[in-house]
């Protein structure tokens, strides 16, 4: 998968930073070709009063200003994404039970998942930010499919306590929007980003390093 197409498009040598220890993030920039530190926020989300576009990017945006200041010359890549439902937010399930509350509450309706990029240059202070949101239809979900996919595990750590790139896609109906989205980082948006933020041409790919 190439991430620019134009080898005559400038490069830069800035490092780049992701602000997140999502494996499901570490994953999409390794796979688009990018050379990146991993160095996860302590930022601390609180503010739930919000929209879910408004929370997604006051997330984004404290999640990069927070791993900025640790570095002198980079670009720091902070994401969020929310997950909800009519009034509800989506987090992660507390317990099972919470769990097959929140597939229950899914199950055979639409939710919106909304998610913010926040890209900081630390020398510079310039900053740009976005947000993608794309609509989930899950099919109807039975006792016995709720029960099975519980027991799975594979929600357990999820917003909305599934994963479309897994079992969890196959109760997914439809998408309106970006698939890579719902998965935790709207690549197509990011290349936008960090265009604007100077970077045309990725570094060759290498291995992903841990701060």
């Amino acid at each position: 998968m190439r991430f620019y197409d134009s080898e005559a498009m400038k490069s830069t040598d800035k490092q780049i930073i992701l602000a997140s220890a999502s494996p499901r993030r570490k994953e999409l920039l390794e796979s688009i070709g990018l050379n990146f530190t991993v160095h996860p926020s302590n930022f601390e989300e609180k503010d739930t009063h919000l929209t879910p576009h408004e929370l997604a990017l006051h997330n984004a945006i404290g999640k990069a200003q927070k791993v900025a200041g640790h570095y002198r010359d980079a670009l720091i890549i902070g994401v969020d994404t929310v997950v909800s439902f009519q009034d509800h937010f989506l987090g992660k399930p507390k317990d099972k039970e919470d769990h097959k509350r929140i597939l229950r509450l899914l199950s055979g309706t639409t939710h919106k998942v909304s998610t913010a990029i926040c890209i900081i240059n630390s020398n510079t202070e310039k900053n740009v930010s976005a947000v993608e949101t794309t609509l989930v239809t899950m099919d109807r979900l039975d006792e016995a499919d709720i029960e099975a996919y519980v027991n799975s595990g594979e929600g357990d750590d999820k917003a909305a306590g599934y994963a479309i790139q897994g079992i969890g896609g196959l109760y997914v109906k439809k998408i309106e929007g970006d698939y890579f989205n719902v998965v935790g980082l709207p690549i197509f948006r990011l290349r936008k980003l960090l265009k604007e933020m100077g970077l045309t041409k990725p570094p060759k790919p290498g291995k992903i390093h841990s701060s």
